[in-house]
């Protein structure tokens, strides 16, 4: 168990580190490289920014695989709920074990942002990710090392209580990875009218999410709004300003 724990553990930092890259790259080219596209919410992203991210998202790939390849050895010897065969649920539960999932991890994501942005510990859990004062679809990855752990276990440890197809799983984590990759971007791709129109209104978007690498002390949500909006943490979308200095934490407020 151990043995087979230590090579998933590495395969899997493989893979999610190789797709980081992969997505990130594709998704700043894109958006930035020649005439780029979408709307600009920030300067062009800075290349020795982009390699600090990059590092940074490098070494929280093997935290963020440990959890993970627990779960798969578990589910190798039948220890998690997760299954493959379509039969064994009904067909309906497919998507709504997909929306369980995501309300389940977008809440509890919105509790762990706003602890981490408390002052006595933003400095030494969530800085790094704040260091980018523009950032890039390589930012979408870039956590402290105890970010990734508080975040890492969470969705494993639904997999032990939840059913939910191998499939849908996998749907979801590419689903994650795409969301958090466009928010971080620095572009909006969606139209600027759409944005106040259902469904996108009720979803985090690059627009929304930059108000948070703006103001620090808003936006905490990971997929949807209404968390932010329910508790009074939402701030409006706005025109582009210039950042504030990251060098230290100026939110006062408790989680």
């Amino acid at each position: 168990m151990i043995l087979d724990l230590i090579i998933t553990t590495a395969a899997l930092s493989l893979i999610i580190g190789l797709r980081y890259l992969g997505v990130a790259w594709l998704f700043h080219a894109v958006l930035w490289k020649g005439r780029g596209r979408g709307r600009a919410l920030t300067r062009a992203p800075q290349r020795a920014r982009m390699r600090r991210e990059i590092v940074a998202s490098l070494i929280a790939c093997p935290i963020y695989a440990l959890p993970a390849a627990l779960v798969i050895e578990l589910w190798k010897r039948g220890g998690t709920a997760m299954y493959a065969d379509v039969a064994a649920h009904p067909l309906w539960w497919l998507p709504l074990s997909a929306v369980i999932y995501l309300l389940a991890h977008d809440a509890y994501y919105y509790g762990v942002h706003r602890a981490l942005h408390h002052p006595r510990v933003f400095p030494w859990a969530h800085a790094e990710h704040h260091r980018s004062r523009e950032p890039s679809a390589f930012a979408s990855f870039a956590f402290d090392p105890v970010e990734a752990a508080a975040t890492a276990w969470f969705l494993p440890a639904l997999t032990l209580i939840i059913p939910i197809h191998v499939g849908v799983a996998l749907g979801l984590l590419t689903l994650m990875t795409l969301t958090a990759v466009l928010n971080h971007a620095g572009r909006e791709v969606w139209p600027e009218a759409w944005l106040r129109r259902a469904p996108l209104r009720w979803l985090i978007t690059a627009t929304h999410h930059d108000q948070h690498h703006r103001r620090f002390t808003a936006n905490y949500g990971l997929y949807f709004r209404f968390w932010d909006q329910w508790l009074g943490t939402e701030a409006a979308d706005r025109p582009a300003r210039p950042r504030p200095s990251t060098a230290t934490h100026e939110a006062t407020e408790a989680p």
